[in-house]
């Protein structure tokens, strides 16, 4: 008998009610989806734009990458300010927030510490010294592009189609000025160029363990510079429950960038590989343009709120960069004056400190008053955030970013450069931070240099906090421009770096002793000295390689270390000798392996440190293998002697690292796969502020290979979420510099229904490149900027 299915009945004035409610919601959604319809960038038709002197013509292709063509450099930096804030004005905002530390007045009480911090770290206040410097050439073009984006602003407040973003945050962005793109460049200086933390935790080490223990925790424990050490040990700064472990950058920021000679190609002229590896969000931190005038051709990507490109190719030549890490952040221990905290000691007597009052505006508050405090070395950073009564001695911090520089005057010669020479003459006003950059020319050259302030200091060599009352301390300039590493087409047939040790024992200056693990830089190397018949293929193939030459150097070590204590877990430890040492998604030991190098430091030092200082502790892993490379010569350090030996060591970190595994995936180790784990994430800055909004502005995560020692860069977190990694792939092949080869994941556009919001996501995780030219043969949607 065939089952009766009755119908509910609802009550009629519940109907009514549901109906009345559907009705409303459904008018909200089409309300909210035509307002924010209403800031959809137009890329196609005509729009009439006072600031112009002539027509300029901007085709988007298909991918959604804007070609400009202009008829002059004023009105092609003008269509640029007015085509990035078209895609990012959001963003673009945000960003100059941030570096200005001005972020509480648009997002309200929780940014204040975050504007705290970045006030005291003072890149605003560089900027503005820095655009004293520019020359004229520079300072049009940052007038140019701001007049570009001021016209955006000025016609979607007309239009009332600013950006959702705003109308979601109660407020309009300000008018835009050349200071604001110079911030912004200052703040890509503190993203890449950080080691004032790593000073810190050392000083931190020495006053709370043991020497023995605490020279462990040092990459190179300086034994030279016992007194040093001691003034370390005699003035003692606070460090845990000062400091905000969340505000620093990535510890992954790097990249990798090779070239190759035409000797070793299949073209007979050279090719040029390069992706920056940094945080990955939605939008991407990097905007993708062709820009064309009868001055120059040039192609390749900038930070969105900055004109130009600041890495791509022209019609002769290519560049890319890697970060090479200098210690270019020194910390000073200062003694405050117990009667004005606005004093410190120098050479005997009280010196004056700079006090700048920048008071915290707050959203709908009150404004918070706030001082920042500048010695003669630099400003105050012990007491941003957690403020101490009466210290007895205080960090200060001096870095080359917070000088004038002229990065921007050398991003606008690269553009233009036809050559070696005139490329490597512009790279001396590129002074912070300090990169490793790649060049490749039409005429086969291919070059290297390490360029960028490094300074030279009257007595040590950067490793650790030294006295602020002393003349003795300090820097007496940097390491001269033609005394920087560089390397004009060697004999090997082609030139990589991966953030690695650039220079050896002769190298008569100091750069860092904290170098990126080598691996990637290794696995490139291994590449291409393989080959004499290299192709562009080759290179997109070789930046998404996963081959995992971390494992080759400590798995086995690893598993014997474990079979010597335990007989535990001997499936799967077979299972990772058996492992090819590819982080494939498909496969368990990737998952296994990596879950159990990043629990090794929390294993065998987490307990002996407050959170907040763990936390700021960098290149835990750089310290955790050195002290296995220790062991397994025969050579068992303080701390793995102290735990009960390297087995126990490693046994306990595979116990953790298994459970928190089965917790997740059950216990079957044969099912699992790295990418269950291991997943893509284009995070967008409102998206962790509401499920609702992570629906709408975040991609749906994608498993995808790849860790942060492989080529294919695809750094994650505790969650597994990769939120760091290549975000441009680029590849040009000099014997055709009309195209070259580009990924911007997850897209090019801001604006959450634009086609290009989250269009390359997939090409990211699969390495799917797009062919940009930048001749004629340009294809898409076409606006025409009219001139009034």
């Amino acid at each position: 008998m065939k089952k009766e299915v009755r119908k509910r009945k609802w009550p009629k004035l519940l109907l009514g009610t549901f109906g009345i409610m559907a009705i409303i919601v459904i008018g909200a959604l089409i309300f909210v989806n035509g307002y924010i319809g209403k800031s959809v960038p137009v890329t196609s038709g005509e729009i009439d734009l006072e600031v112009l002197d002539a027509d300029v013509t901007v085709i988007r292709s298909e991918i959604g990458v804007p070609h400009i063509a202009a008829d002059s450099d004023a009105d092609l930096y003008r269509a640029q300010g007015y085509v990035q804030a078209q895609d990012r004005m959001f963003q673009m905002d945000l960003s100059r927030r941030q570096a200005s530390g001005r972020l509480a007045e648009a997002v309200g009480a929780d940014a204040v510490n975050t504007d705290k911090f970045f006030r005291t770290f003072s890149l605003r206040d560089a900027a503005e010294k820095s655009w004293e410097g520019y020359d004229e050439e520079t300072k049009r073009v940052l007038e140019w592009f701001a007049e570009g984006v001021n016209a955006y602003l000025q016609e979607a407040k007309e239009n009332r189609s600013l950006s959702y973003e705003f109308a979601l945050l109660g407020y309009e962005p300000e008018p835009w000025t050349p200071i604001d793109s110079l911030a912004i460049g200052k703040f890509m200086a503190y993203d890449l160029g950080g080691n004032w933390s790593t000073l810190a935790i050392r000083h931190f080490a020495l006053n709370e363990f043991p020497e023995d223990k605490a020279k462990e925790l040092f990459i190179d424990y300086p034994d030279h510079a016992p007194s040093i050490i001691e003034e370390n040990k005699n003035q003692q700064v606070a460090v845990a429950g000062r400091f905000d472990a969340s505000l620093l950058p990535p510890e992954f920021n790097g990249s990798n960038n090779w070239v190759v000679a035409g000797d070793k190609t299949a073209s007979g002229l050279p090719l040029l590989a390069d992706d920056p590896h940094l945080g990955l969000s939605t939008p991407s931190i990097w905007y993708q343009m062709h820009l064309k005038s009868p001055e120059q051709n040039v192609s390749g990507v900038i930070f969105a709120g900055i004109p130009g490109i600041i890495l791509g190719h022209n019609e002769d030549i290519a560049w890319g960069v890697t970060n090479v890490g200098p210690d270019v952040q020194d910390l000073y221990i200062e003694t405050p004056n117990p009667v004005d905290p606005t004093q410190f000691l120098y050479e005997g007597e009280w010196e004056q400190a700079e006090v700048r009052d920048e008071p915290i505006a707050i959203k709908g508050q009150e404004a918070e008053p706030f001082e920042v405090v500048v010695t003669r070395h630099g400003p105050i950073i012990s007491n941003v955030i957690y403020e101490e009564e009466d210290p007895e001695a205080l960090f200060s911090m001096q870095w080359t970013a917070l000088e004038p520089t002229l990065e921007l005057q050398a991003v606008l010669k690269f553009n233009k450069a036809g050559n070696w020479d005139e490329f490597e003459a512009a790279l001396e006003d590129f002074q912070a931070p300090a990169q490793n950059f790649v060049f490749a020319s039409t005429d086969g050259t291919i070059a290297y240099k390490a360029n960028g302030r490094i300074p030279i200091r009257k007595w040590g060599d950067g490793q650790l906090p030294v006295p602020g009352d002393s003349a003795e301390y300090g820097w007496e300039g940097y390491v001269p421009f033609d005394e920087l590493p560089t390397l004009v087409n060697p004999e090997e047939g082609f030139i990589a770096t991966a953030n690695n040790e650039v220079v050896d024992d002769s190298y008569e200056y100091h750069i860092t002793d904290f170098w990126a693990q080598p691996y990637r830089y290794q696995r490139i190397a291994e590449v291409l000295e393989a080959s004499d018949n290299l192709t562009k293929e080759d290179m997109m193939a070789l930046q998404m390689d996963q081959q995992n030459l971390y494992a080759r150097e400590f798995l086995e070590n690893m598993v014997n270390a474990v079979r010597k204590e335990t007989d535990q877990h001997e499936e799967v430890l077979d299972m990772l000798m058996e492992w090819d040492q590819v982080d494939s998604p498909d496969q368990a030991a990737p998952l296994v392996f990596h879950k159990w190098m990043k629990q090794l430091p929390k294993t065998i030092l987490a307990d002996d440190f407050p959170k907040d200082v763990y936390k700021l502790l960098p290149g835990k892993n750089h310290i955790t293998d050195e002290m296995m490379r220790q062991a397994f010569g025969g050579h068992e350090g303080v701390w793995v002697s102290e735990y009960g030996g390297v087995g126990k060591w490693l046994s306990d970190a595979l116990d953790t690292s298994l459970r928190e595994i089965e917790q997740d995936f059950g216990d079957d180790f044969k099912s699992w796969e790295w990418g269950d784990y291991h997943q893509l994430t284009f995070p967008h800055p409102l998206g962790g502020a509401s499920p609702i909004f992570a629906q709408f502005l975040n991609p749906e995560p994608l498993p995808v290979g790849g860790s942060n020692i492989t080529v294919q860069a695809a750094a994650f977190n505790a969650e597994g979420n990769v939120n760091h990694g290549a975000s441009w792939r680029f590849v040009a092949d000099l014997s055709d510099l009309s195209s070259a080869y580009h990924i911007v994941g997850p897209g090019l556009s801001g604006h959450v229904k634009s086609d290009y919001f989250h269009n390359q996501v997939d090409d990211w995780a699969e390495g799917n490149f797009h062919e940009t030219p930048i001749d004629s043969a340009i294809e898409g949607s076409s606006l025409i900027l009219n001139a009034d």
